[in-house]
């Protein structure tokens, strides 16, 4: 697979679902990616990349980010509070907020600097105890209380269980997102991101199909 492929099934999906092509942003997964391949999908003009880990995120992207000043760089990790001014200061755009300690904690940040990437709040769809994000019966409490902490809330995240139907997981974000008023969608990844744009996602991320499998780092 590649960047070319990925961008073509996705205008595919678009026009399907009856979107306007180009509508759909792709977030290229980059993650324990050596850096050859992220330069050989920056080099074929792509900007928008998506990082799991603040820590890896801060030791890759400075050296890219100084080549290609455009580069949209999303967390879409968990974040831990006591990162949270680095992941300010690194990312346009985090996926991840799942509970009020971090809000709270982005909201002050945003009042010390003046500014806050846009931010998505992530909803645990299938309920898993091991998996980070607000619960879909405490969502709209959720956002209620991020807006009033005047958080840029641009919409909704999700990762469905792996041994789940994803359209179910998407069609219930869509719904918390739709009573909510919010636009944005990110849900959907390499396997099943066609389904996630059937469905209303305005944010796919995908890594393994265009970078090939991640590599381990060295122990």
């Amino acid at each position: 697979m590649s960047l070319q492929d990925i961008t073509a099934r996705i205008a595919k999906a678009e026009s399907a679902a009856g979107r306007a092509i180009g509508s759909v942003k792709l977030i290229a997964v980059s993650k324990v990616q050596p850096n050859e391949r992220v330069q050989a999908v920056l080099d074929q003009g792509h900007r928008c990349f998506g990082e799991n880990r603040v820590q890896e995120a801060a030791g890759k992207w400075p050296g890219f980010t100084a080549q290609f000043p455009d580069v949209d760089l999303h967390l879409i990790g968990p974040l831990q509070t006591n990162k949270a001014r680095q992941a300010m200061e690194l990312f346009s755009t985090i996926h991840s907020v799942d509970r009020p300690k971090l809000a709270k904690t982005l909201a002050r940040l945003a009042q010390e600097v003046g500014s806050c990437p846009d931010l998505f709040i992530q909803v645990n769809t299938g309920e898993e105890e091991q998996k980070a994000g607000i619960l879909p019966a405490d969502a709209d409490t959720f956002i209620a209380e991020c807006r009033d902490l005047d958080l840029p809330v641009q919409g909704l995240m999700c990762i469905p269980p792996v041994d789940e139907e994803p359209a179910l997981h998407f069609a219930l974000l869509a719904k918390i997102a739709e009573r909510n008023g919010l636009r944005d969608l990110s849900m959907g990844m390499s396997g099943d991101f066609e389904k996630a744009i059937a469905l209303g996602a305005t944010h796919v991320r995908v890594g393994s199909a265009i970078f090939g499998e991640r590599v381990k780092p060295q122990e």
